[in-house]
């Protein structure tokens, strides 16, 4: 028959059982859920095992191939991707986190922007520069609030100095 599994699972399914329920996480879960319903016979083809699990058949058939390889510590193993390097290095944030705390520090993201590239040398996206201040490094942009041309300074003056006494009753 075509698509039947052709694998030999060496744990037992008491085994498959203890260690489903050890599993925190759902990688491991399905997983060693696919060799235990492979073993108690409840699926035969890969097509089957596929659509209980709700993974494409490719998927499956590269965890029984990684299973075959290297048993079960191979596919219960997780590789983490390498991904895209940090464009930031340690140094660069803590002479960032230095600079935010100056009192005229920067008024907008641009700006930092333009800090990180003249500065550090390091061209930042946008995105990745208001996800580092405001996310990573919980940090507000200095900008000061817009005051009105009429206002009167010595007005303002005499309000902050009377506010104590004039809310206080």
């Amino acid at each position: 028959m075509s698509g039947v599994v052709k694998i030999d699972i060496i744990e037992s399914v008491e085994e498959l059982k203890t260690l489903l329920a050890a599993q925190t996480t759902a990688f491991g879960k399905e997983r060693v859920q696919a060799l235990y319903l492979l073993k108690t016979k409840q699926v035969e083809t890969v097509q089957h095992l596929a659509a209980i699990l709700g993974r494409n058949r490719v998927t499956v058939q590269r965890w029984l191939r990684s299973y075959r390889s290297g048993g079960l510590c191979q596919l219960l193993s997780q590789h983490k991707s390498q991904g895209r390097p940090m464009v930031r290095s340690a140094e660069a944030i803590a002479s960032l986190k230095e600079e935010l705390k100056d009192p005229e520090g920067f008024s907008s993201y641009k700006e930092v922007q333009l800090w990180f590239k003249t500065v550090l040398g390091v061209e930042a996206n946008y995105h990745v520069v208001h996800r580092l201040v405001r996310d990573k490094l919980n940090a507000k942009l200095k900008s000061s609030r817009p005051r009105s041309s009429e206002q009167n300074s010595e007005e303002l003056n005499d309000f902050k100095k009377n506010y104590q006494t004039i809310y206080s009753q």
